[in-house]
């Protein structure tokens, strides 16, 4: 799992973009778990997006509501008719009976200006629709806390990851400084032809295994660094050293509680309750097809015809009409229906994913608990392998010393001691992702920022 991670944050970091970050402050930045995560919650750009669709649904709550208030507009219009339109008339009304006669209509110029106002009186989809706004802005902010909850899991992983790399340099270098003073008794004793050149090398090659591992380590160190800045979004610029300082995760007691109650606490679970909520306010809104609406309108104005657009005593006329427009659906050739069924199976799908969530959650709590205690065994069981292959390797470096034991013994001893201290690191790193993963199926992961 953990070398997956890194797989996929090191590809991520290869592919990405370019793009503004903070400035790098310079010098090296020491940095706790909390620090890592509120800087990461500050300038990670999903959780910016987030925020920003928060801000979109604060938004469409008020386009919502605009529909409900006046809608007030001004029209103004002018026409130039350099050949007025003709009609035909009987010449009976000319005293010309059995004539068609052919008559201009109208002036020249024609202008005029009118302001309407309209107001909504009743529209079902309206008060439907406002409620629908309301739980897109619940919706939206759910969406920015599972975000947020995601990153603050990849900052985790990372930053322990990291941490415990870095951890593992102690051991190396502890190793190699054994192996450098051994080496240095060694060229003496061949010096004075007390060991065969055969077991000098043998160390000198075992220092430069050891050499190879802790540059391997450091080039692993470094990009373990960048994937933690590439979540955090921080300058790749800016060194970071991380602090073995008490974290969160320290006094977390693993107290045991039933999936329904974990359930309860997920950000997830709520979502997916507001999206059956907006599945539902989507229906009610086809539905609300089936009521009339009512309006009201009134508008006011004035025009006037001329024959010359300036000059003219020709007065502008007012106009001015009230009235009331009413909307009666009768039939749409079953449109609603077949919408209002594609809703409902919209709504038993939104059903699945909350029964599918409920099972997942009690998986994930059963695993994530029993990883914790396989991983308490795991770091005491390695403790005593520790201890166990320290002392070996005492016994036998003094045994060697004496000349009772062969250098190949010391060696393996040293390779022994090496192996325990970094399975004993490895189980530590796989308790803190424990850790890591029961917040998360606990729905908890947000402690870590309090």
């Amino acid at each position: 799992m953990i070398k997956k991670f890194f797989f996929i944050g090191a590809m991520a970091l290869m592919m990405r973009p370019a793009f503004a970050q903070e400035p790098a402050t310079g010098g090296v930045q020491e940095l706790t778990l909390e620090q890592a995560i509120q800087y990461a919650l500050s300038n990670n750009q999903d959780v910016r997006k987030a925020s920003y669709d928060e801000q979109i649904g604060s938004q469409q709550i008020r386009e919502a509501r605009s529909q409900g208030l006046p809608q007030v507009n001004a029209t103004g219009g002018l026409d130039y008719y350099p050949a007025l339109p003709t009609q035909i008339l009987p010449g009976a009304l000319a005293g010309k009976p059995g004539e068609d006669i052919p008559v201009k209509f109208g002036k020249d110029y024609t202008a005029s200006g009118n302001v309407k106002l309209t107001q909504l009186l009743f529209n079902q989809s309206y008060f439907v629709g406002l409620k629908a706004a309301k739980t897109t802005q619940d919706l939206y902010r759910l969406r920015r806390e599972m975000a947020q909850e995601d990153l603050i899991y990849n900052i985790g992983t990372a930053y322990y990851q990291t941490l415990q790399t870095k951890e593992q340099f102690q051991n190396i270098e502890a190793n190699l400084e054994r192996l450098a003073e051994l080496e240095r008794i060694m060229t003496l004793q061949y010096k004075n032809d007390l060991v065969p050149k055969v077991e000098l090398n043998r160390v000198k090659v075992n220092t430069t295994n050891l050499q190879n591992q802790l540059q391997t380590l450091t080039t692993t160190y470094e990009q373990q660094k960048n994937m933690l800045k590439f979540f955090m979004n921080m300058p790749l610029e800016q060194d970071v050293e991380l602090s073995g300082s008490t974290s969160p995760l320290d006094n977390m007691v693993a107290e045991v509680i039933t999936a329904e109650q974990a359930l309860a606490q997920k950000t997830q679970y709520d979502l997916l309750n507001t999206q059956k909520q907006l599945q539902g306010y989507s229906i009610k809104n086809i539905q609300a097809g089936y009521y009339p609406t009512l309006s009201a309108y009134g508008q006011y104005g004035y025009n006037t015809q001329r024959d010359e657009l300036f000059g003219s005593d020709v007065p502008w006329f007012k106009t001015s009409v009230v009235g009331l427009q009413l909307n009666i659906p009768i039939f749409d050739g079953f449109k609603k229906d077949a919408q209002i069924k594609q809703g409902q199976l919209e709504m038993k799908k939104i059903n699945e994913d909350i029964s599918k969530l409920e099972t997942n959650t009690a998986v994930e709590l059963t695993n994530a608990l029993a990883q914790l205690r396989n991983s308490q065994n795991s770091i005491a069981v390695q403790e005593k392998n520790v201890e166990l292959a320290q002392e070996v390797y005492e016994t036998t470096n003094n045994l060697y010393k004496e000349g009772i034991s062969p250098l190949t013994d010391l060696l393996d001893a040293e390779v022994s001691l090496r192996e325990a201290k970094t399975n004993l690191n490895n189980e530590k790193l796989k308790y803190k992702v424990a850790q890591l993963n029961y917040l998360k199926a606990r729905g908890e992961l947000e402690t870590l920022t309090k």
